[in-house]
């Protein structure tokens, strides 16, 4: 081959991997870009507004505690509903179901149609179901049910996916040991997936915290603390939805948007820091 060749094409090689990564770049600096616009917006707008007193106060002063106090509770109680199912649900699909049976194409199907369905959707169902039919009225039990209903299918297509691609010989390298195969799922193959579970459940807190459609029509709008599963709250999206679309306090909608990027913020950075320890 004549040498100038070879340097022509090491230089187009060379050229669309730069080209390759400048999109890559491009995309996360666009990403960080709007996310900095967006956060920065949301302080010049609230940060006036947001005192000790507005942020720790309770119910009758118009404090975020109770709102607080009701998003980490809705948050805990959602990932302990729809955990389980989810990862139990792809260990079943993954290791006990036959790829192919009519079950596990059905199982797939409804997974992948609900993960596109709008929230307002799972909101109406939600309120047809636990406010109307179970006589439930408004409350935090409505609400964490149909959240779990909604994150559900991300963290069951997730795990599934992550557990599908653990390496063979880890199972087989279990077996040949003597080890059952509940064991080795539990032992061997979940471990091995936990990474790809654990983002599906940062994933879902993110959807948790931000959600407002579908918990104003189940869990309802009232200001405060969350003293029973039967009782209606507010988490901080919802409230904040309130103040601005009822043109109550603009200034106290953006302090609200602020106190919930600081906890969406810390409660990913406390589940990612959970998630080393546990990798380790």
């Amino acid at each position: 081959m004549i040498p100038w060749e070879m340097v022509v094409r090491m230089n187009l090689r060379r050229a669309r991997q730069l080209f390759r990564r400048g999109k890559i770049y491009t995309g996360i600096g666009f990403a960080v870009l709007v996310f900095l616009g967006i956060a920065v917006y949301v302080l010049i707008n609230g940060i006036a507004h947001l005192t000790p007193a507005f942020v720790f106060g309770n119910a009758k002063g118009g404090g975020l505690l109770p709102a607080i106090a009701t998003t980490i509770a809705a948050i805990l109680l959602t990932l302990l509903v729809a955990v389980p199912v989810g990862v139990g649900g792809a260990i079943y699909l993954v290791e006990y179901a036959k790829g192919d049976s009519l079950f596990v194409r059905a199982v797939r199907v409804t997974t992948e149609t609900l993960t596109g369905i709008p929230s307002i959707l799972f909101g109406l169902f939600g309120f047809l179901f636990f406010v109307i039919a179970l006589g439930w009225s408004w409350s935090l039990l409505a609400g964490v049910l149909t959240l779990s209903i909604m994150v559900l299918p991300g963290i069951l297509r997730t795990s599934e996916q992550a557990m599908r691609s653990a390496p063979d010989g880890l199972r087989e390298s279990s077996y040949a040991l003597g080890v059952g195969k509940l064991r080795t799922i539990l032992q061997v193959i979940v471990p091995s997936a936990l990474p790809g579970i654990l983002s599906a459940v940062i994933l879902s807190i993110g959807r948790i915290v931000g959600e407002s459609a579908a918990l104003i029509l189940t869990a309802g709008t009232v200001l405060a603390f969350p003293k029973g599963l039967f009782q209606s709250s507010a988490t901080l999206s919802v409230f904040m939805y309130s103040l601005a679309s009822e043109g109550l306090d603009f200034g106290k909608a953006f302090a609200t948007a602020i106190v919930l990027l600081v906890t969406v913020f810390a409660v990913n950075t406390a589940a990612n820091a959970l998630a080393k320890r546990i990798q380790r």
